[in-house]
């Protein structure tokens, strides 16, 4: 009997899928991207202006092709499963046509979840449709316009500023942001004022803690703490406040409410994670990707989940919304749900109203029943998730705000009259509604200047109109005006996102790229890592703005983005809009190329990689994703320039990249991933110890035996076992090599 073959793009999705479906379906992984634009040559057709791309098979996925199409030669039907997105769209068309689907009587369908569950899976395959080819040529007009930017700008880096350096359309507007804060920082002056504030009680002050409140000299006429130029102006006000009576004016209260945030879309989830978790925006995809395609929960199988963690839609089902009312009701109480489920409107332009956003698949499973089958991180970024859909789906909270204005009056026997205002706030929670849940993080938040003096506690004592006031303290406090501040990758995705720059599938590899060319490097600033932009990431922005200030113009660049949104939609044809900036593009190249000379950047404030060589890190591109390792080089390793940067390809006289070393390249950014391909003395050195025999000719010594511990690969859900290593033990995958899933031992 023939099978339906199901098409996904990774094995951890696959496993998952194959326990909802039953034998007459067969269930294969793509592994991600099967074709792209060619590694070693440009690969799309300029010289007649069509733009036409020609793709090729991407490294080692040659063999997944021949499995698939030999799958599919005992099937009658092919459902696509890949990713509910643009780019997922385009896997399943590079997939047909790789694979030489739909010929004669076999039916090609797409089908597309959100979630990996049983109902939704089953719904998905009950509903397939026809691939969209309007979402396909969206992702290809990205691709082409990702590409020709890295390809042929890139070059014109190599040779005017650094060796390795690169260009890409979104990640150099990203960093010309930086680099434009940064300025403002330094041309920043720092401005000198003052403030009073004092520390006071209710009288007579019985010495407890919850008597006493802050309060600062008000301005009035302003609506604003009173500032004064310099110190002697405020001494001045201190002398006439010395002995001054101290009695509450006037005391407001007003009641409101604070209402939740919205479910999480792939941006904001970022932030939080960022803020709450201390999470790299790239790790932070590849834990929810975990979470999305499935994890062991025991006797329950492998389970989705949270829905798909690439949206940028708040909206969400009615039956869940429905399983979130029933669990409020159930662990809160029916005073905790609002009266009708909140309705929370689309975040972008262009987001998808069939895309839902990110929220757990079961809103009854809470964070803790599933803690024993997660990592620690995996459980962190679920219960956020979860914290977060279940507060948006719950009554506000009723904050009381509380005024007070106090009235300070000299003593009588000195010259002034005058009564000196001052203002004290507070506010206090009557009821907690969603607050109960989940409290939004504050990264990079700036304390209101203008607000009135806020009480540490939050609430102040119970004051009325005529009450006499002890002072316990008078506070003359100095201060400067702060420069803006510099851009974590919270406030960086949050800034990105509302200027319409990239889009949130994209984010993670700016970051990424951005660091890793050495455009800028990450600080401790209080709490939050923040960016600093170094001396070859200014040269390289310096010169792209100059040139090529269209291209790197944020109003450009987020018009060109809701240009790709008509295309998915089926409004606009790619060809023209990539010919619409290339044209202009290569115009200002060839301007560039003649007029601009060398820039030299001091070899000294070139970046080196921070990590350790041979510690592991996670990366994760179109390809896959998997482990790999940070090497410190040394200035004059072979296969480096006299700086020590890396050389993945040199430019020629022709603009066009000339390969020195196998590259992959990204989807997201359109640049060239340096792979390094093996020296002949390492393969040797390896072929030897295959052997049993070093390269000198000694016995390589046994590797330790392996102890299992009952864990799962986090990659590939295989057993794992404790291994040592040069940093000590660690659980390594027994998958190995095939799969270099690693966890902490």
């Amino acid at each position: 009997m023939s099978k339906t073959l199901v098409i996904v793009e990774s094995p951890a999705k696959a496993k998952t899928i194959t326990r909802f479906l039953g034998s007459s379906y067969t269930v294969r992984a793509s592994m991600g991207h099967v074709r792209d634009l060619p590694a070693k040559e440009l690969g799309v057709e300029v010289a007649t202006g069509t733009f036409k791309p020609t793709y090729v098979a991407v490294a080692g996925r040659s063999k997944t092709i021949s499995e698939i199409r030999a799958l599919a030669k005992d099937a009658t039907h092919v459902l696509l499963a890949t990713d509910p997105d643009r780019e997922g769209e385009a896997i399943a068309w590079h997939i047909v046509a790789a694979a030489g689907l739909g010929r004669g009587q076999q039916q090609i369908s797409r089908v597309e979840f959100h979630e990996i569950t049983e109902r939704a899976i089953t719904a998905a395959i009950n509903h397939p449709r026809q691939l969209d080819m309007n979402l396909v040529n969206a992702q290809q007009a990205r691709r082409v316009l990702d590409r020709l930017v890295g390809y042929k700008l890139s070059p014109l880096l190599w040779k005017k500023v650094q060796r390795g350096t690169s260009a890409g359309r979104v990640q150099s507007v990203a960093l010309r942001i930086i680099i434009e804060r940064e300025r403002e920082i330094e041309a920043f002056v720092p401005r000198e004022y003052w403030t009073i504030e004092a520390d006071l009680a209710r009288s007579p002050f019985s010495r407890q803690k919850a008597d006493i409140f802050h309060a600062a000299l008000w301005n009035p006429k302003e609506k604003r703490r009173q500032e004064f130029e310099n110190g002697d102006q405020a001494g001045e006000v201190l002398a006439k406040l010395d002995g001054a009576g101290w009695t509450v004016g006037n005391v407001t209260k007003k009641e409101g409410l604070r209402r939740p945030s919205a479910p999480f879309i792939t941006s904001t989830l970022q932030q939080e994670a960022a803020r709450k978790l201390r999470l790299k925006t790239q790790d932070t995809m590849k834990i929810a990707q975990q979470l999305y395609e499935g994890v062991s929960l025991g006797p329950e199988g492998t389970t989705g989940l949270i829905t798909y963690m690439r949206t940028d839609s708040t909206q969400v089902a009615g039956e869940s919304q429905q399983a979130a009312r029933e669990v409020i009701k159930d662990r809160y109480g029916p005073d905790y749900l609002p009266d009708r489920p909140p309705f929370y409107a689309k975040k972008a332009k262009g987001a998808q109203e069939a895309h839902e956003a990110i929220r757990p698949t079961k809103p009854g499973r809470q964070p803790e029943a599933v803690k024993a089958y997660l990592t620690p991180i995996q459980f962190r970024l679920y219960q956020l998730i979860w914290r977060r859909f279940i507060a948006s789906q719950m009554a506000p909270a009723r904050i009381e705000q509380t005024t007070v204005d106090i009235e300070a009056r000299p003593r009588p026997n000195h010259t002034s009259p005058e009564v000196y205002p001052f203002r004290a706030s507070g506010e206090r929670v009557i009821f907690p509604g969603f607050l109960a849940v989940y409290r939004e993080g504050q990264g990079d938040s700036e304390e209101d200047e203008d607000a009135p003096a806020a009480n540490r506690e939050g609430s102040l004592p119970r004051l009325e109109t005529g009450n006499p006031l002890d002072l316990l303290k008078l506070l003359p406090e100095q201060h400067f005006t702060e420069p803006p501040p510099r851009f974590g990758e919270a406030s960086l995705i949050k800034v990105l996102e509302e200027l319409g720059v990239g889009r949130p599938s994209t984010y993670a590899t700016i970051m990424s790229t951005i660091r890793d060319r050495g455009y800028v490097v990450e600080t401790k600033d209080g709490k939050e890592r923040k960016f600093h932009p170094t001396e070859l990431g200014r040269a390289v922005n310096d010169l792209l703005v100059a040139r090529f200030p269209d291209l790197l113009d944020v109003q450009f660049t987020a018009r060109l983005e809701g240009e790709l949104d008509d295309v998915a939609e089926g409004k606009l044809a790619w060809t023209p809009l990539v010919a619409s900036v290339y044209g202009p593009m290569m115009a200002q190249l060839a301007i560039a190329e003649r007029e601009v000379g060398k820039i030299e950047v001091p070899a000294e404030t070139l970046p080196i990689p921070e990590k350790p060589a041979g510690r592991s890190y996670g990366r994760s591109g179109s390809t896959g994703s998997g482990r790999g390792s940070y090497k410190r080089p040394s200035r004059a390793k072979a296969g480096t320039d006299s700086t020590g940067t890396a050389k993945p390809w040199e430019p020629s006289t022709t603009g066009t990249a000339r390969p020195r070393r196998t590259t992959r390249a990204t989807a997201a950014t359109g640049e060239a991933a340096p792979v390094k391909r093996p020296t002949r003395r390492k393969a040797v050195t390896v072929a030897a110890a295959a052997a049993g025999e070093s390269s000198g000719g000694s016995a390589v010594k046994p590797a330790p035996a392996a102890v299992a511990t009952g864990e799962t690969c986090p990659l590939c859900q295989q057993p794992m076992v404790r291994r040592k290593g040069p940093y000590g033990e660690f659980l390594g995958c027994t998958g190995y090599p095939k799969c270099k899933g690693t966890r902490k031992g």
